[in-house]
């Protein structure tokens, strides 16, 4: 099992691109491409926090996890 961002999927949902979406956090462009790319190492409390809280969803929508055996 690994942990996996589901941001691409939430913000493809709604038709939010990357670059606004930094606008709105006041997130670094970059942190957030990583995270939407799901190329992130860690996952930062402070960044999923505020994720989380512009999104308006739970932790649980945004970090999944993944089987990689059944991958």
């Amino acid at each position: 099992m690994r942990a996996s961002s589901n941001l691409k999927a939430i913000l493809d949902e709604r038709n939010i691109s990357i670059q606004q979406f930094a606008r709105d956090t006041g997130l670094k462009f970059e942190t957030l491409r990583r995270l939407y790319n799901d190329d992130t190492k860690q996952f930062q409390r402070d960044t999923i926090g505020r994720v989380c809280e512009v999104l308006d969803v739970g932790i649980d929508e945004l970090i999944v996890l993944i089987d990689e055996d059944k991958e």
